[in-house]
């Protein structure tokens, strides 16, 4: 269920100490729209670029966006989680899915002797061999030790460094931080929603990024807006599918998290996802198109994960599995068009 946040000027606390973990474009985009309403800290595990950074004032993976003069920048850990450590602290997690275990298990070390308050992860997608989702491998790694959620949406990194409007929603199971997370960040520029289908939200964020790949292969080899309309529209019922499988509730789907991100990544040229198809369309090497973005893309990993996901839970999932085909086992992009085209829609599922 998803509800309209509903913050007043008495309701919103006073500055909160908030740590971003992950100096990467998106982290570092959410330390900057926070920075001038709260106290904001951001860490990269890597000392130098940390350094170079507070240096120049400047991320590289953000180049171009001048960072707050009150930012901090740490590459410090213990001092990165001391900062936000506290009932009313705040710890993000900005890593990407393949780094999200690790870094909870560094985390795991901190809380012998800190107080974490709460605790969100901005990662989409499903975790390469174990295919779980982001808030079950917190929950295999730090139990219930820690109130939890997501934070997700359509949200691309420039813009929201840009000071440009976003629409966000945080989704736990726990009321409380769903409700502290709404207060500290609904504001000035960005909108927080609150839900409570932690598994929707979840789904919708990982899946959408396989679906992009699969609309830049159609754009890059000029199929039309015809064939990306259908492509966006059957891949929401593909998420769909899996989603309610897995848990989730259908009118998620509709909503920021499933269509909302969705018509975003899909049609962005800031997607990296959608960049990654536009790249297979024109005959590169998966290897040649991730090197030359420079950035995760995070629809690449996710479309073998959800392709094996899907096939042991027996939920259709065309449009991936032919991502998948082209990614992974030499498939052509205009084979799989082919593929996708001729299969009978009478015995496709709605």
């Amino acid at each position: 269920m998803q509800v309209s946040p509903e913050v007043t000027p008495d309701s919103i606390p006073a500055t909160r100490k908030i740590t971003l973990l992950g100096a990467g474009a998106w982290g570092t985009a959410v330390a900057m729209a926070l920075a001038g309403r709260h106290d904001v800290l951001l860490w990269g595990r890597n000392g130098e670029a940390m350094a170079a950074m507070a240096a120049s004032g400047e991320n590289s993976y953000l180049p171009g966006f001048p960072l707050p003069p009150q930012l901090r920048i740490a590459s410090d850990f213990d001092a990165a989680v001391a900062h936000a450590a506290g009932e009313h602290g705040l710890l993000i997690a900005a890593c990407p899915v393949a780094g999200l275990r690790p870094m909870l298990h560094q985390l795991k070390d901190q809380l012998k002797d800190k107080a974490i308050g709460n605790l969100v992860w901005l990662c989409k997608g499903f975790e390469g061999g174990t295919g779980l989702l982001p808030h079950q491998i917190v929950q295999e790694v730090l139990g219930d030790t820690v109130p939890g959620g997501a934070l997700s949406g359509p949200s691309f990194a420039q813009e929201v460094a840009r000071g440009l409007p976003c629409a966000l929603t945080i989704a736990s199971h726990n009321a409380a931080l769903r409700g502290a997370v709404v207060s500290a960040l609904h504001g000035g520029t960005i909108r927080v929603y609150a839900s409570d289908d932690l598994v929707g939200v979840e789904v919708g964020g990982a899946v959408k990024n396989v679906l992009a790949i699969a609309t830049g292969v159609a754009d890059g080899l000029g199929l039309g807006l015809n064939a990306r309309a259908a492509l966006i529209t059957r891949g929401l019922a593909e998420i769909t599918r899996l989603g309610t499988a897995l848990g989730g509730q259908t009118e998620t789907f509709m909503g920021l998290t499933g269509m909302g991100d969705l018509i975003l990544t899909c049609t962005g040229d800031l997607s990296r996802n959608r960049r990654v198809g536009l790249g297979l369309a024109q005959g590169k090497a998966l290897e040649t198109i991730v090197a030359e973005l420079g950035h995760v893309a995070e629809g690449v990993p996710c479309a073998k994960a959800v392709r094996e996901l899907a096939r042991r839970m027996g939920v259709d999932m065309p449009i991936t599995n032919a991502v998948a085909g082209v990614l992974f086992d030499g498939d052509l992009p205009h084979v799989m068009v082919q593929q996708l085209l001729s299969r009978d829609p009478r015995a496709e599922a709605a």
